[in-house]
Formats: C-alpha cells, structure tokens, sequence
C-alpha cells in the first residue's frame, strides 16, 4: 500500500520506516495543500499529514486512490473531513498523546512571565546584572482558570494544585466527578476571566468558538492578568489581544499558538507573493509586531513536541494503519 507523510524530519522518516517494513513509505518535509501537490502523488492510498498541512476537498478530489487519512495530531480542523466522507475515506487521529507534555509546556510560560525569565534573560545577556522591573509574583494563593479541561487541561490543574493555586474550569461539558479529582471547580467564562491571575486556554478549535477571547470579553478580564494559548491560535483575537495589552488589561501573553500562524511561518513566501491577499499580508504584519512586545512570550508552537510524546503519536499513527490494514479502522474522527 503506497502511504505518504507529509510534514516529516529524517528522525520520524527512521522510525516510521523501522515500524512499518512492508509498507510502501514515501516522505515529504513538507506540508499538503494543494491539489497540484496531490496530483503529483495520485497513487497514495493513505496519506498521513501533521497540522500545517490543508486537506481541502480540492487535495482529495486529486486523490483518486485514497483510502484513509492518518493524520498525526488530534485536532483535525485541517481536513475537510465532510468531503473525506462523502468518499468513504476514515480519517483517523491521534486522540491523546501529549496531554502532560502540553501541561508542562503551559507552565514554562506561566513561570517564565510570572518571574520575568524571558525579559532577564535578554538583559543579562546584554550584559545588564540590574534587578529593576524583574520583579515576579508568587503562584501560590493565586486563581488559574482553565478554558476546557480535556485530557491536557486536567494535568494543568494538577500541576496548579501542586503550585499551591486555586484552580476554575470553564467547559461546556461539564464533568463533577473528574473536577472533584482533579481539585477545579466549574464556573461561568464569564466569571472565569472575572476572577483568575492567569487565564489559559486548552479548548479545541470549532466552528462556533473561533476568537473565544476578544473584544467581546477582554475588558471583563481582571486588570493585571495573564493569558496563555497552548491550543489554537484562532481561539484569540489578535488585534484585540495587542488592545487590551496596551490598554494595561493584560500584564502579559504567553503564546505558543497565534492566530494565522501558518502565515507566519511562510512569511517571506508571502510577501513575495504577488496573488498574496490583503488580510494574509495583515496577519503577517500583526504576527511581527508580536514579537517586538516585552509582555509577550512567543514559542513556535512546540507545547507538543517532546521526544517521549512524538514517540506516543507517531506509535498511535503507526497503529491507526495497521488497524486499518486489517479492516478494523480505529480513532476515525466525525464531523
């Protein structure tokens, strides 16, 4: 069976290849977004891509020999699973993998901004030994609030427990018995951003929660919080975040996650791009001002991405294949 995986390093290429012998593997380092990239692989019968790729209905419609879509993470907001379906192709993802990884990175950031790690370094690599406005704050006795506590934001609250923290919930399904052993207590978003120091956000992206937190509801933020974004980018307004930045709303962001990053991450391209839209230019520029700003924390979207946790989700693809191989198709995502 021809198989290819988009999105992939020599590191990932060894160990898939090591796991799946009598496979027909082919590897691209880069994403699948475009039907004239399918065309150019009409034999795959399974493609495997991560999340910078795009599997519109115009890539599978250029498929003609597709079978299945592994894709390796556990959101799948970037596949048109709907057209997937209408062919009879199960995509299948990674339901869990890096829940503590995502947790542990979550904070890095909440310590970094809390003790100013990211500003002392940058001055004392310059040289600069002074202690004036390095001043943190301590976690204990503070409110963390978590917006959705799935798999990654229940350790985030076992970890804030750990802290000495007080720990709320946000989500729409709610879960008594696993916020009784995980020490939160569930409240409104509305109260949740009234009452918690830190704000942090580990909820899927869905059609009906794209910018979550923006205008509507960053002035009801308590003055001087934080917020944190290990989960999707679009979940945030940017334009509103800067806002409420400079408004002194928000002390400050950690952000492994932004919105439009994958505009980002092909900046240059885009820019020479003469076809490139004014609201892709306008992204790209309001990324950049982002990174220029002392009260953010800026990481490229590597909350995921420890050694024992793309072990666990290149383990889970390898088995979501093998299943599927023999006719027991497992993980298969629904729209």
């Amino acid at each position: 069976m021809s198989i290819y995986f988009f999105e992939t390093d020599a590191q990932q290429q060894r160990y898939l290849t090591e796991r799946l012998p009598n496979e027909t593997l082919n590897f691209n380092t880069e994403p699948l977004k475009t039907a004239a990239q399918a065309r150019e692989i009409a034999d795959a019968e399974i493609v495997s891509p991560f999340v910078h790729s795009h599997i519109g209905a115009d890539v599978i419609d250029a498929l003609p020999n597709l079978k299945m879509i592994a894709t390796r993470s556990t959101g799948f907001d970037h596949i048109n699973t709907p057209s997937a379906e209408s062919r009879g192709i199960p995509v299948s993802n990674v339901p869990t993998y890096g829940e503590n990884t995502v947790a542990e990175h979550t904070f890095a950031l909440i310590l970094a901004l809390s003790r100013n790690l990211h500003k002392a370094y940058v001055q004392t690599s310059a040289g600069n030994f002074s202690r004036v406005g390095l001043q943190g704050f301590d976690l204990l006795g503070k409110t963390l609030g978590i917006v959705g506590v799935g798999g990654v934001g229940r350790f985030v609250a076992q970890i804030a427990r750990g802290f000495g923290m007080n720990v709320i919930a946000y989500d729409p399904a709610e879960d008594m018995e696993k916020a009784a052993r995980f020490g939160y207590t569930y409240t409104t978003l509305d109260d949740l951003i009234a009452r918690s120091d830190v704000v942090s956000l580990h909820a899927p992206l869905t059609g009906s929660n794209r910018h979550l937190i923006g205008s509507h509801n960053l002035t009801k933020f308590k003055r001087g919080a934080f917020l944190i974004n290990t989960s999707r980018g679009e979940l945030v307004d940017t334009q509103a975040l800067l806002c409420a930045l400079d408004d002194g709303i928000l002390r400050g962001a950690g952000l492994d996650v932004i919105e439009g990053e994958e505009v980002y991450n092909e900046e240059r391209q885009l820019l020479l791009n003469p076809a490139a839209t004014a609201g892709s230019l306008k992204t790209a520029l309001t990324n950049l001002s982002l990174l220029r700003r002392p009260d953010l924390i800026i990481t490229p979207h590597i909350a995921y991405d420890s050694q024992e946790a793309i072990e666990r989700l290149m383990n889970t693809t390898i088995a979501n294949i093998q299943a599927f191989r023999a006719g027991s198709p497992q993980n298969i995502v629904h729209t």
